[in-house]
C-alpha cells in the first residue's frame, strides 16, 4: 500500500510498487505460501528526489525492500 500522504504524486507511487513487484519475485521462493502486505509508513523527500523515476528513488526504495524482505524470508539453507 502506498498512499498519497506519503508519495504525492502518481508516478511516484507507482515506481515504489514496481519495485515492490520486483523484489518480492526475487524473494517469492524463500516466503511462505501467505498473503504479505507491503505498507509505505513514511514519507519520500521531494527535494532530494527530484525525479519520480531516479535511479536513486529506486535504489533507495529497492534497498529498504531487500532488507525488509531478508527479515522476513527465512534462507534457502535453513
Amino acid at each position: 500500500m502506498v498512499p498519497k500522504r506519503w508519495a504525492k504524486r502518481a508516478v511516484t507511487r507507482n515506481a515504489i510498487k514496481r519495485q515492490i513487484y520486483t523484489v518480492s519475485a526475487d524473494f517469492e521462493p524463500r516466503l511462505s505460501t501467505r498473503a504479505h502486505v507491503v505498507r509505505l509508513r513514511a514519507s519520500f523527500d521531494r527535494a532530494q528526489f527530484v525525479s519520480a523515476t531516479s535511479d536513486v528513488l529506486k535504489a533507495a526504495v529497492r534497498a529498504e525492500l531487500q532488507q525488509l524482505f531478508s527479515r522476513v524470508a527465512p534462507s534457502i539453507a535453513a
